[in-house]
């Protein structure tokens, strides 16, 4: 089948997948399942949602090149990080937290409430180059927050060497793939990070409310999270309220009986994205960002470097040209560094060609 007819049928051209995934096919389908659960056996709802979750956990794992054991369903990336800052234990002395300014402001609002004494790589430094990392990072910082692909900028970030640095201070490391999960081929091993978190609402075309920690089990024995539930216990069903006792893997960090539907209805995306491949995705977003930095040169302010960038390209471009496209059926947004166009592949040649005329 052709990778873009995997896709709901969508009038126009869209280039949103950085902000929210075009719906694959059978995404009603996936839902129903989930309501004729209980509408029609009520009693074995919960067996069915769960083992829905646990299909979702693997079909995750297998796109990120890990176990199922080592994730864990969140509502949202900054709920993922809130579990994790609470996990550390607490000191007498303020802990300290190190991320580039450029990082997803929510991640910032986390890390701000948290009582870590946060440290911030300002955005006139090139928060892609291991060595400013390594400037910023000295015996004070405790965690380090690395966001794989930057919103704003579409800078990709070297991760593995990154994550060294801090490896090296002796700081725990946590990896924000939200924008890179779905278009950029990902192996959580070969990082060699403390945790990673995303979500599935945008190049996994999965929704909103399907977030998730992967955790590296080899060190799951140092996390404590405060913030726990019964799915937190190792043994959720023997209802003993004065014996709680942490899952022996991811599943510490979950908490209260979980939310259902957004996890049914992802795993259905991250298995039609895994039919088509990752590596085809980021090829194909890859051919089509040339084809836009060949027509429209320096007017493309995200990296023209291959290695350099993400799935999104930055456009020099006023905000009142996002009205304009929309009125023509071309869907873009636009933030401070420019328009925002983001080329998944239900998007073709045709379609960048139209775009490009629609901004010259």
């Amino acid at each position: 089948m052709n990778p873009a007819e995997r896709f709901v049928d969508h009038d126009g051209i869209y280039l949103l997948s950085h902000s929210i995934g075009l719906p694959v096919r059978g995404t009603r389908e996936a839902a129903a399942g989930y309501f004729d659960a209980w509408e029609h056996d009520i009693t074995e709802a919960w067996p069915h949602w769960l083992a829905s979750i646990d299909a979702f956990r693997a079909s995750l794992a297998g796109l990120l090149g890990t176990g199922a054991a080592a994730i864990c369903p969140q509502s949202t990336v900054s709920s993922a990080l809130t579990k994790i800052l609470g996990s550390l234990g607490s000191t007498s002395s303020p802990r300290t937290i190190l991320l580039a300014e450029d990082s997803f402001p929510s991640l910032g609002f986390v890390c701000e409430q948290s009582g870590f004494d946060v440290r911030y790589i300002d955005r006139s430094n090139d928060a892609t180059d291991p060595n400013v990392w390594r400037e910023h990072l000295d015996a004070a910082v405790d965690v380090v927050l690395v966001t794989h692909v930057h919103s704003n900028t579409g800078e990709l970030l070297p991760v593995s060497d990154i994550v060294d640095v801090a490896r090296r201070q002796g700081a725990v490391s946590v990896v924000d793939v939200a924008q890179s999960v779905g278009v950029i081929p990902i192996d959580v091993t070969e990082w060699g990070a403390d945790f990673v978190i995303g979500s599935c609402v945008k190049w996994l075309s999965g929704g909103p409310g399907a977030g998730w920690l992967w955790v590296d089990l080899d060190h799951i024995g140092r996390y404590t999270p405060s913030d726990v539930g019964w799915f937190s216990h190792a043994e959720p069903f023997e209802f003993d309220i004065h014996d709680f006792r942490y899952a022996p893997d991811a599943r510490r960090f979950w908490g209260g009986s979980p939310t259902v539907l957004p996890y049914t209805i992802a795993r259905r995306s991250i298995d039609t994205i895994s039919a088509i491949g990752v590596a085809t995705i980021r090829s194909h977003n890859m051919n089509l960002t040339d084809q836009l930095i060949d027509a429209l040169g320096t007017r493309v302010v995200s990296p023209h470097d291959r290695d350099r960038r993400g799935g999104t390209c930055i456009i020099a471009a006023d905000q009142s040209v996002v009205a304009e496209l929309a009125g023509i059926g071309i869907e873009v947004d636009h933030r401070a560094t420019g328009l925002r166009v983001s080329p998944h592949v239900h998007v073709g040649t045709d379609d960048i060609d139209t775009f490009v005329r629609s901004v010259n």
